[in-house]
């Protein structure tokens, strides 16, 4: 029986796009046993994937678990993170492993020359080539993400209104400069006249709330009462996803939700746009500020606009996303 380590320490949209490889080591080498390695805190996306025999998580280093890996004397190593920490760990286990191009060069490229040299490929195509020695390939029937029973959201727990079918809007992202201004997110949910479930982490409860108090009584806001799969469950049951460039879009995308997709300081070519099974592709529409020299200004992102202006989601158009979502 094979025994293969994933690694992958963060984040939450990163790991959950790793899905398409730990389904096709497992379903294209037989008796293939999957142990990943990850931090504490992303434990919960992985725990109810039936692929996956044991998860080593850290919480500060990687004295943590070096000791319990090089127990398991694996066959081999799938590093889909590629930094200093994955690299040391390939170094404590000395397995044979395969990693994947990372294409920092071009993306840097892009960020600060505005050349585009980023190779047209999604960063899951990509991963698959840390597998190409051990000939598994990609099955193309997108990404995974399994809720635990315990963190189902019945919709007779939500408001009435929302019981017949809602929207959901992730109105956060972890830089500032992938969300829209909560000025911008109420006059949307106010011309959206319909029931929408606003998604977010603690950080977005207070904003959240303000959304809802300004946008009217079909809004209801769950930012930062729910846990990681709580709020995807609520994904799950949405007839359609607005959201930023950030984790819960491509949990979503595992359901194959539409998605509306609101895009900032970063750029679909970077190669993190919603990863649908082929023939789906159509569920996502993308909104996005073309034109500006200045953007994209990060491949990640910042607490605030560098140039002050934020043009690049000051100027998106909440009429555009509204026609987006009635089409």
């Amino acid at each position: 029986m094979p025994k293969i380590l994933i690694i992958r320490f963060s984040s939450i949209g990163d790991i959950v796009l790793t899905t398409p490889v730990i389904r096709c080591v497992t379903g294209q080498i037989p008796d293939a046993e999957i142990h990943y390695l990850t931090k504490e805190q992303y434990r919960p996306l992985l725990e109810a994937n039936p692929h996956i025999q044991k998860i080593f998580t850290i919480r500060h280093n990687l004295g943590e678990v070096i000791p319990l890996l090089r127990k398991e004397k694996y066959d081999f190593i799938v590093d889909l993170h590629r930094n200093l920490r994955s690299l040391m760990t390939r170094a404590a286990l000395l397995r044979p492993s395969g990693t994947f191009p990372k294409k920092n060069i071009q993306k840097w490229m892009l960020v600060h020359w505005k050349i585009d040299r980023v190779p047209k490929m999604h960063v899951v195509d990509r991963y698959f080539r840390a597998v190409r020695k051990l000939r598994v390939t990609n099955d193309r029937q997108g990404l995974d993400h399994f809720i635990p029973d315990a963190d189902r959201i019945s919709l007779d727990t939500l408001p009435k209104p929302h019981q017949e079918g809602y929207i959901a809007f992730v109105i956060g992202a972890r830089h500032q400069t992938k969300i829209l201004p909560t000025e911008k997110i109420i006059r949307l949910c106010r011309m959206l006249d319909q029931p929408v479930v606003l998604l977010g982490g603690p950080g977005d409860r207070d904003r959240g709330q303000t959304i809802a108090l300004e946008a009217g009584t079909l809004i209801y806001n769950t930012c930062g009462q729910q846990n990681i799969n709580q709020s995807a469950s609520l994904l799950e049951q949405a007839r359609v996803v607005v959201t930023h460039d950030t984790g819960l879009m491509h949990i979503a995308a595992a359901f194959r939700k539409r998605i509306v997709s609101i895009w900032g300081n970063t750029v679909p070519s970077l190669g993190m746009v919603p990863y649908y099974p082929e023939g789906y592709s159509h569920l996502s529409s993308i909104q996005e500020v073309h034109g500006l020299r200045c953007r994209p200004c990060s491949k990640l992102g910042y607490p605030s606009c560098p140039r002050k202006h934020f043009r690049c989601m000051n100027e998106i158009s909440e009429e555009a996303i509204v026609g987006l979502l009635s089409s």
